[in-house]
């Protein structure tokens, strides 16, 4: 969900115009698993892309391996830096297929103000409007890579908190136990923090409110001094390595980011076989997954290509040749 933070100047450069740099392509050898049999794409040549970012580079490196399996040539163009040259390559055909985040299109591409609670509906929603753009959705994964408040587990066996309305509650009764690490943008975004306390009566004092970079803010909250509460991604593989529980946004303030692939609308109507090569693997993602993934490329200092192959193998999906 990092796209969401693309602001209009920098999109209205990118649409001024948006190029793809050179990528090469995979040279895996594997062949189809519980997908991809016979081959169906044989003879395409295509290209994958993923913004700059662990997660987004291992969902983009999946689509490619699948695509490879089922017989394609794959061009790799992962890894673009923000998250509208990505966005761009997909609508003007200048790459094939991503995943991308619903919550992301909706407010960042599609320029609305709310999000819409129910993720169904929003998927739908974003759907529906961007096959406007030249851009086609398939099915949405659960995977919801989207803002939380996390505290360490040894805090939280003092603390006992289960969701955001607790925070609320524990300011009420005790104001100097709640302390915040966030980022600075979330300090100021209505989506971030104002949102947050707006929504949920949360009254936290200015000097119990520290702004720091995001990897920083995983490391302080664990260490459970400086900040009880901190600022994270709900799809981050340091949620885990670091002991932190998230707390639940029980009231649905944040907006939903599931990953779905979207794919150039006039590649998929020259091979829509692509929806029946991905739709499987979609169902299959979800947020603690992706967590474990992407502990394996932030922890454990892993290849996004190797994490991506290791589990489509795994799964079934594709097998090696």
């Amino acid at each position: 969900m990092r796209a969401g933070l693309a602001s209009a100047t920098v999109l209205a450069v990118v649409l001024a115009g948006c190029g793809l740099k050179s990528g090469s392509p995979l040279v895996d050898d594997v062949v189809p698993g519980s997908v991809g049999q016979g081959q169906p794409l044989d003879g395409a040549s295509l290209t994958v892309t993923s913004k700059n970012f662990s997660e987004n580079i291992i969902l983009g490196q999946m689509i490619g391996l699948v695509f490879e399996a089922a017989g394609a040539e794959v061009l790799d163009r992962t890894n673009l830096p923000g998250s509208i040259s990505a966005r761009e390559a997909i609508a003007q055909g200048d790459a094939d297929a991503m995943y991308e985040y619903t919550g992301t299109a909706w407010i960042t591409y599609l320029g609305h103000a709310e999000p819409i609670v129910d993720p169904l509906k929003q998927w739908q929603a974003v759907r529906d409007e961007d096959l406007g753009n030249g851009v086609t959705w398939l099915p949405q994964s659960t995977l919801d890579n989207t803002y939380a408040l996390a505290i360490s587990k040894k805090n939280n066996a003092k603390y006992k908190l289960k969701t955001l309305s607790d925070v609320a509650a524990l300011a009420r009764k005790n104001p100097s136990a709640v302390t915040i690490c966030v980022e600075n943008e979330f300090a100021s975004r209505d989506d971030g923090l104002p949102g947050m306390k707006k929504a949920y009566g949360l009254s936290i004092p200015a000097g119990n409110v520290k702004k720091m970079d995001a990897g920083i803010i995983y490391t302080q909250v664990s260490k459970s001094g400086s900040c009880l509460l901190g600022e994270v991604y709900t799809t981050d593989g340091r949620i885990k390595s670091m002991n932190l529980d998230v707390l639940e946004d029980n009231k649905h303030f944040f907006p939903n980011y599931n990953a779905a692939p979207v794919i150039h609308t006039a590649t998929l109507e020259k091979y829509p076989e692509i929806a029946e090569l991905l739709d499987p693997v979609t169902a299959k993602l979800t947020t603690p997954l992706a967590q474990e993934l992407n502990a394996k490329v932030d922890v454990e200092g892993q290849d996004p290509h190797e994490v991506a192959k290791e589990w489509l193998i795994a799964e079934g999906f594709i097998e090696e040749g």
